[in-house]
């Protein structure tokens, strides 16, 4: 079975360094020859067309990767433009030795009104992983130059401006085309808003040995669909629905009916064996009109809702719940019970208003929700996606998905897992019910919550991303259903 991939931050990957110097003789100035290497071959795959090239270097080892990706291309018979910015005089004698290798190679000093003269390609090699503070005025003018020319921009390690930890955008930061990190995958460009400025991802190890990576644990890990197949296999020929488990949905308020709709499909498509909705007694006659497969019934009181949670293996809590008289009776009697319980919009928003803590349940905010559990402001959230995650399940327990671009999976006792999958059309209405309803079915099906959060998001994700094939403007909630059902019964 293949395993998740492992995800750093700077100080892991500083640690990957020393370690690589001290026990295995690899020198600074051969990481950053194989990393110049790398980055050269990975460009003429992504970028075969592109003859003129201009490369922007700092005064960092990221400016040292950049020079030799230079003389490479000078070799190779590239027009090469190389723009310094930043004192040459505080380049790593690596970076200068890099340097002093292009001696053929146009050079000039950066300056605003800096002519490229239409470059088929831009190198970003400005600042890589080390920026953590708002970028100097020079950086921010290279920036703007290099995106004014309209050219692909191929980042080294990370592109500038994006803190590699967070993702946090320094207050700006260059649109990579395509990005090659070095060494392994950095956190702050698989969450947040570093997705949006990575483009495509490519990683090189630089040749490491293997050995050395097992000695510096991650931060966190990407997500791969093969590493929860042991709990996808074929069922056997005599199976029956109750070994599939039974779902319970309480929500759908008045005028909210689509919400607990949607949460049951997606229960059903990735083969949850009974659902049922407990909703407000003025949705009960339609909520199953166009999925009569969804046992559905109104009630009114926590008497009428206590026979319903008798038989249900697992509870969601919240899809169009809503915050009334109505929603706060149920509310706080079903987060008694002692099934499995996702939580998820006001049933989050809900919970914001105590201090409940519970060891069994998935609690499934986007940055909003999670704002309102931590009394923070939704920037802070995306500022540090990671911490904020870690903050909610520490406070509240049981698992913790923050969703958004670059979903977090955050499971007592185990790794945070990154679901790098996804698009933006999924920013639309109905989609995290969608998932409450992935995670409530595949927990259903003797799943741990941690591995059916972890397994719901990215299947949600894919489905996603196989819906959006046709368009994603426009596309909607349920148009992932189908593919649901298509990715639990691929592997």
């Amino acid at each position: 079975m293949q395993t998740n991939i492992p995800i750093y931050q700077v100080r892991q990957i500083r640690e990957i360094e020393r370690l690589a110097q001290e026990s295995f003789s690899l020198s600074s100035q051969t990481l950053m020859q194989r990393a110049g290497k790398a980055a050269f071959d990975f460009l003429l795959r992504r970028f075969p067309q592109a003859q003129k090239i201009a490369i922007f270097c700092g005064s960092g080892n990221n400016g040292g990767d950049g020079y030799v990706l230079a003389q490479l291309a000078h070799e190779r018979g590239l027009q090469v433009t190389l723009w310094q910015v930043g004192d040459q005089g505080k380049m790593p004698i690596e970076a200068q030795q890099a340097f002093a290798a292009c001696h053929d190679i146009p050079a000039e000093l950066f300056h605003e009104k800096a002519n490229l003269q239409h470059p088929d390609l831009i190198i970003d090699a400005l600042l890589g992983i080390g920026a953590k503070e708002a970028l100097r005025d020079e950086v921010v003018k290279a920036i703007q130059v290099m995106q004014n020319t309209g050219a692909p921009i191929f980042s080294l390690d990370t592109p500038s401006g994006i803190q590699a930890d967070t993702g946090q955008v320094l207050g700006t930061a260059v649109r990579a085309t395509a990005t090659m990190t070095f060494i392994g995958l950095k956190l702050g460009l698989l969450t947040g808003s570093g997705l949006a400025y990575t483009g495509e991802l490519a990683v090189s190890d630089l040749q490491l040995p293997a050995a050395l990576f097992s000695q510096v644990r991650p931060i966190a890990e990407k997500a791969q669909l093969s590493s929860y197949a042991a709990y996808l296999k074929p069922r056997t020929r005599d199976w029956h629905k109750g070994l599939s488990g039974h779902v319970l949905i309480v929500g759908g308020d008045k005028g909210y009916s689509g919400a607990p709709r949607m949460a049951a499909q997606a229960a059903l498509r990735v083969g949850a064996g009974l659902v049922t909705v407990a909703t407000h007694p003025e949705n009960a006659a339609v909520m199953n009109m166009t999925c009569p497969e969804i046992m559905c019934h109104g009630v009114s009181s926590v008497k009428e809702l206590k026979p319903l949670l008798a038989k249900a293996k697992v509870i969601i809590l919240g899809p169009g719940l809503g915050q009334s008289e109505w929603a706060k009776t149920l509310w706080p009697y079903v987060c008694t019970q002692e099934q499995p319980l996702l939580l998820d919009a006001d049933g989050l928003n809900l919970l914001a208003q105590t201090n409940l803590y519970h060891k069994n349940w998935i609690l499934t905010p986007h940055p909003g929700e999670a704002a309102r559990l931590l009394s923070c402001t939704v920037a802070a959230v995306q500022q540090d996606r990671l911490t904020a995650v870690q903050a909610i399940q520490q406070r509240y327990g049981g698992v913790c998905v923050l969703k958004g671009a670059g979903s977090l999976i955050l499971a007592p006792s185990s790794l945070p897992v990154i679901c790098s999958k996804g698009n933006p059309g999924m920013a639309t209405a109905g989609m995290g019910d969608i998932l409450s309803g992935v995670i409530g079915g595949l927990m259903a099906q003797d799943i741990p919550l941690g591995d059916a959060a972890k397994l719901g998001v990215y299947v949600h994700a894919a489905a996603g991303d196989l819906a959006a094939k046709e368009g994603e403007r426009g596309m909607i909630a349920t148009d992932l259903l189908p593919y649901l059902r298509r990715l639990v019964n691929q592997l």
